[in-house]
């Protein structure tokens, strides 16, 4: 191949080239602190109150509800820590999944670590959670449910409007992790009775280091980062200007071509999952059809390590990953797949495959061959596959 085939849009996307041409002004000609008074300085808080407007229309919010992030990590955190110490005097219980991202994972677990107790709602097969549980699972104490909308590794979109429903009626506290939904599927906070949502513009063609958290009017929470009076009094720090406006260009492009960006890449998804499962031994990790993000397959070949395929796609040309993109340095096998049942011998030899703009139908298919070659290469080295083959276990 002439040029690497990029399979891991889960993991980044590259910038657009109209989300750059709107960002250079903001590191040359406009580079004015927005905190100060003259006009250079007005210039660069017009255009962070610009994006602030189209973040906010994008999910159907206000522009108000809106506090920029240094990315989704941070606003995960935030909005996890914030909304625990704000409200401990009512109650110290928090409701996650056992699927969710680690900045939601990690900090849960520092919050145990302060007198906060978590629980952990299972998920079936396919990656989704039981409303019953999750009702079951709310106590007097509850002050947060935290069930992020789409997994970034097996592409498992939760039923976030029975979610936000409940928490509604039970008068507690929802947040979702939206930072592989937003730009993918349909968001309306309001329709979705969410109370806060985590967003970051590397995934949606948008600069690294930019992030949002919606915070719904009203919501009481404390501070992460402390300074100056940025962002409302709720987010120190001198704004990353060039990357606020990047954020903002890139979330209107993803709103406007959301139709049919979702269409073809459902369309690549598809035959891309269809091809690969011709693979004898090989599964499908999450659900299929429109429960599903579009660009998402995750795929396990049994008898193999997910990091000898890895290393041997990409001297093939391609990049591809073996499951979440701050994970991808680990040998342990994806917790996200262990919890909806995989044992670790399976879930060591799985394959995330995540397309995007610049994915085509040659692309897919080129992809399809070649992993089919280097199974086929990986299984006869295995004395796994040489065990199960002598032994006739098919």
């Amino acid at each position: 191949m002439n040029k690497p085939i990029y399979m891991d849009y889960a993991a980044t996307t590259y910038v657009k080239p109209e989300v750059l041409d709107e960002m250079i002004p903001y590191f040359t000609e406009h580079f004015g602190n927005p905190s100060s008074i003259y006009s250079l300085s007005r210039e660069t808080k017009k255009a962070i109150d610009k994006a602030r407007d189209r973040v906010a229309k994008a999910i159907n919010a206000d522009s108000n509800e809106i506090y920029f992030t240094g990315g989704g990590s941070e606003a995960d955190n935030w909005a996890l820590k914030g909304i625990a110490f704000a409200h401990k005097n009512k109650g110290n219980h928090i409701i996650t999944t056992t699927i969710e991202h680690h900045a939601i994972l990690h900090a849960c677990e520092y919050l145990e670590k302060n007198g906060f107790e978590i629980t952990y709602l299972p998920v079936d097969e396919y990656g989704f959670i039981k409303i019953e549980d999750l009702e079951k699972a709310i106590s007097d104490k509850t002050i947060l449910v935290s069930i992020m909308f789409a997994n970034n590794e097996i592409g498992t979109i939760q039923p976030i409007n029975e979610i936000g429903k409940l928490c509604r009626e039970k008068k507690v506290l929802f947040h979702t992790d939206a930072v592989q939904a937003v730009g993918n599927v349909n968001i309306d906070v309001k329709e979705m009775n969410i109370d806060l949502l985590s967003m970051a513009a590397h995934k949606i063609y948008g600069p690294k280091g930019t992030g949002a958290l919606y915070i719904k009017k009203g919501v009481k929470i404390d501070n992460l980062v402390h300074g100056g009076g940025q962002e409302r009094s709720k987010r120190a720090g001198t704004e990353n200007v060039a990357g606020i406006v990047g954020l903002g260009k890139a979330i209107e492009l993803a709103s406007e071509n959301m139709e049919a960006h979702s269409k073809k890449l459902t369309e690549l998804r598809d035959r891309l999952i269809e091809g690969l499962l011709k693979i004898p031994y090989s599964r499908l990790n999450g659900p299929v059809g429109e429960k599903r993000l579009p660009g998402n397959a995750n795929i396990c070949f049994r008898f193999i390590e997910g990091e000898a395929i890895l290393l041997l796609l990409d001297h093939m040309g391609i990049c591809a990953s073996s499951g979440s993109a701050c994970t991808s340095g680990s040998l342990d096998p994806s917790h996200v797949l262990l919890a909806i049942g995989l044992p670790h011998e399976i879930a060591h030899g799985s394959l995330r495959l995540s397309m995007g703009d610049g994915t085509t139908v040659e692309d897919v298919d080129y992809v399809i061959e070649t992993v089919e070659k280097v199974v086929s290469r990986l299984r006869d080295m295995s004395p796994l596959w040489d065990d199960f083959i002598k032994k006739g276990d098919k």
